[in-house]
């Protein structure tokens, strides 16, 4: 029974990823932001809590000075832990550059301003450090569950945006752009998890397959 309400869960995102996707062009970021925000804890049950426009402190781009940065969205696991979120629109070509560089496709303006967004938000908590931790846990409270406590333990960043599949359903890549991405990814995969859009359906066709299977086991 538990197994198949688990089925049910995921085989409903999916269809409600792939609507959304079919009428992407009627969305802004911040609508994808939202529609997200819906089914996140659904689609990654390790954490627990989500958190909106999450003030932070920046004391390194001013010298002497104290900065106010705004996250989007940051969400709690069960053990505290903070991680960072960044939702883009799923344009088809916000990945990699049209041109070359020595042969090799190289991350896209949109790509690389995003990483280089979520590193920045990365550092800042990193710094901020204890006095940070105490400081949105009291600011979060009522989004927490009781008695937690934020954590800032070597946050990570999950980056969602693009697509690497045409609407008709065609490869948007080729092989040799499909292994530049991937090269890129693993470059991060240490401080951020880069996912498309396409990533995602992919990520929930193969949790629907496992239930599937293991249902099929117990029958």
């Amino acid at each position: 029974e538990l197994i198949e309400a688990e089925l049910g869960k995921y085989q409903l995102l999916r269809e409600m990823i792939s609507g959304w996707l079919a009428s992407s062009a009627s969305y802004s970021e911040k609508d994808w932001q939202r529609l997200i925000l819906k089914v996140v804890l659904l689609l990654l049950p390790k954490y627990v809590a989500v958190l909106e426009n999450v003030q932070i402190i920046d004391a390194y781009s001013a010298p002497g000075q104290k900065k106010k940065r705004f996250i989007d969205v940051c969400l709690i696991d069960a053990g505290g832990n903070l991680d960072v979120v960044e939702v883009k629109k799923p344009f088809d070509d916000a990945l990699l550059s049209k041109s070359l560089y020595r042969g090799n496709s190289i991350p896209s303006k949109e790509l690389s301003g995003a990483i280089m967004q979520a590193e920045k938000y990365l550092f800042h908590l990193s710094k901020w450090g204890v006095d940070g931790e105490a400081e949105l846990t009291k600011r979060h409270a009522k989004q927490l569950p009781p008695a937690m406590q934020i954590r800032i333990t070597n946050p990570k960043a999950l980056l969602l945006l693009g697509r690497d599949m045409r609407h008709s359903g065609a490869p948007a890549f080729s092989e040799q752009q499909k292994f530049d991405l991937e090269v890129i990814k693993r470059k991060y995969a240490n401080m951020m998890d880069i996912l498309t859009y396409d990533d995602l359906l992919r990520r929930l066709d193969n949790i629907i397959a496992s239930l599937s299977q293991r249902r099929a086991a117990l029958a």
